[in-house]
């Protein structure tokens, strides 16, 4: 008599995001069950056993964790602007996260990092990725860096960069554009998680650096977005743009960019490893604008 195969559970974090959502469809289409771990869910969902209240940095009880084989760790607040509350939260917050799965005995753990933690990364985003890596590095788990991530529905930062390029002919340019970014498509980053979830990829020691190893010049990218339509760019200083907008965020005036992502975008890592990635044979596509169904 066959024994029909229990449904296995992933628990996960962040799944309104770009990333997370993605990674959710993967794991649903493969027929996991998914439980998301959000602030405010329908209450349909709660009494359905497919989503649990959950705010980064609160205590959570290891019950709600009981059964999950997979947590995969995708959410960040973005509204915090100074380091004590950013290291709370989104540091302490992961680090209780954690010891609660360990402690309910989910065996798979994923932490989605970013290309941007480096020694010596000087955004307040990279340094509390960071930060999470070290505290996870010896915990078998799966620690991902994806660069920036992008596809033909694209949301994020990736998102915002496609309307500027489709809808404007004239960019601001800090910098002269050089700065290099390495790309992730979506697609590729929920099947590493999918994989190892489903015991295909080992755990190893240290952060993976989940993108493909050529770089793009930030300004390549806007070209290659633009799809063939003429952009003119101007130079502008950094940091006088970056003083304007920290200073908004201090008067708690709404802004559609971050500060401390300008930050990131003109100190990126210029020497990033993919030791790990090479070793572990895992495949990330080319960035191919001309190809993006935007």
């Amino acid at each position: 008599m066959n024994v029909p195969t229990p449904q296995r559970t992933c628990v996960i974090t962040g799944s309104r995001g770009y990333l997370g959502s993605c990674v959710k469809a993967k794991f649903l289409e493969k027929g996991w069950k998914v439980i998301e771990f959000i602030r405010n869910p329908d209450a349909e969902s709660v009494r359905a056993g497919r989503a649990i209240p959950f705010r980064l940095g609160d205590e959570l009880a290891a019950q709600s964790l009981a059964g999950a084989n997979t947590l995969v760790h995708c959410a960040h607040d973005f509204s915090l602007r100074d380091w004590n509350t950013i290291h709370a939260v989104n540091v302490r917050g992961a680090e209780k996260l954690f010891a609660t799965a360990r402690q309910a005995g989910v065996e798979k753990q994923a932490f989605i990092s970013s290309m941007s933690a480096f020694e010596g990364c000087r955004s307040l985003y990279g340094r509390a990725k960071l930060e999470v890596e070290k505290m996870l590095s010896d915990s078998g788990g799966l620690l991902l860096r994806p660069g920036l991530i992008y596809g033909d529905h694209p949301e994020g930062i990736f998102g915002k960069l496609v309307k500027q390029a489709k809808n404007s002919s004239v960019l601001p340019l800090f910098g002269d554009g050089s700065q290099l970014l390495y790309l992730s498509h979506q697609t590729d980053l929920a099947r590493v998680i999918y994989d190892y979830a489903n015991e295909q990829i080992p755990a190893v020691s240290g952060p993976i650096s989940a993108a493909h190893e050529k770089g793009w010049a930030f300004r390549s990218i806007l070209e290659g977005l633009a799809q063939g339509q003429k952009l003119r760019f101007i130079n502008v200083p950094w940091r006088p743009v970056w003083l304007f907008i920290k200073c908004a965020e201090l008067a708690h005036l709404p802004f559609d960019f971050r500060s401390d992502s300008l930050v990131s975008l003109m100190h990126q890592n210029p020497n990033p490893s993919f030791e790990l990635t090479r070793r572990l044979g895992l495949q990330f596509r080319p960035f191919e604008p001309d190809k993006l169904n935007l």
